[in-house]
């Protein structure tokens, strides 16, 4: 599972300061020897293909050899992703225009790609006070910043928009008011994901991703996630520092148990945009919840790794089983 070349890429691209910095919080946290560690963060890097953001993430440190086979790594996710997504598709998931274009029924918002034509921006905006404006290939919520529209300054908005290369702006999304409830700084996704097999849409996961104070959810970008069955939040949300949140910090409300209104919409809707561009199979959706209806923000054809924590768990069970009987494969053969 995962070339040696590939290995050697990720060993490149470490960053020792950060890899010390989640020692010092595992340290810390469970009082390990720092030594001992890293030097299982090293097993579990060759064996399991756990970075030390995935080993700190899903506790690898408090977990027997039986447990750690059970969890997803960015290895096993990566091996996945090449088997299943054709990569001559993955333009029409990496290029937000394309996206937008195959997906525009699902989208259910106003959008306009900046191609030169300022009064097309200018007629866009007319009855706007904000938009949201995005790079068209971005990821991790860079470059994603909400606009202000001072009718006096359009051309200079648009200028800039133009120089920050943010040639994708759409109609703001009023989120359900239960969401808002939860946090109103930015609209809080479900994330969606979905494996085709061909004939059905199998349901992988289903996540909330917060926000906490900044413009998007993302939790690259601070935010924070947490995990949704049958319409209702499970557990703690965590954060990128790992951080654990039983009740949301700005709004002060308390998480699980938490019910997500419109629910079933949303997972009818992925079920259907999985089938749209069948040779990539394994997606991550993300959703955004409106007070009637439910519509599409992005689909990633790199899904990210989304699990609970085991502490969090009885049984301290990962998600390779389920992947494995939605796949019909063994993950540690790929």
């Amino acid at each position: 599972m995962g070339s040696i070349s590939y290995k050697i890429k990720c060993l490149q691209k470490i960053s020792f300061d950060k890899m010390l910095n989640v020692v010092n919080n595992i340290n810390k946290k469970t009082k390990l020897n720092k030594n001992f560690l890293l030097m299982d963060m090293a097993i579990c890097s060759n064996k399991y293909g756990a970075g030390y953001h995935d080993y700190q993430e899903f506790e690898f440190y408090n977990l027997n050899k039986l447990e750690r086979k059970t969890y997803l790594t960015r290895v096993k996710n990566n091996a996945i992703v090449r088997k299943y997504n054709d990569k001559k598709y993955f333009k029409y998931f990496d290029n937000k225009y394309e996206f937008n274009k195959i997906f525009n029924k699902y989208l259910k918002r106003d959008w306009l790609y900046l191609d030169n034509n300022y009064e097309e921006f200018k007629t866009f905006c007319k009855n706007k006070k904000e938009i949201i404006v995005k790079p068209i290939d971005g990821c991790g919520g860079i470059g994603v910043e909400l606009i202000k529209l001072d009718k006096r300054k359009l051309k200079t908005i648009y200028n800039n928009l133009i120089n920050n290369n943010q040639l994708l702006i759409e109609e703001k999304i009023v989120q359900h008011e239960d969401l808002d409830k939860l946090n109103k700084s930015s609209v809080n996704t479900l994330r969606i994901v979905t494996f085709y097999d061909g004939k059905v849409t199998h349901i992988l996961n289903t996540v909330l991703k917060i926000g906490n104070g900044g413009v998007t959810d993302n939790f690259s970008s601070g935010s924070m996630y947490t995990f949704i069955k049958n319409g209702k939040i499970i557990v703690p949300a965590i954060d990128k520092d790992d951080n654990i949140y039983k009740i949301h910090p700005i709004s002060k409300q308390s998480l699980i148990g938490y019910k997500i209104p419109n629910y079933d919409k949303c997972i009818k809707m992925v079920k259907e945009c999985a089938k749209i561009i069948p040779e990539i199979k394994y997606v991550g959706w993300d959703v955004a919840v409106k007070e009637d209806d439910v519509c599409l923000i992005e689909g990633n054809c790199y899904p990210g790794i989304y699990q609970i924590k085991p502490s969090f768990l009885e049984n301290k069970i990962g998600l390779v089983e389920i992947y494995e009987k939605a796949m019909k494969i063994k993950i540690d053969k790929l």
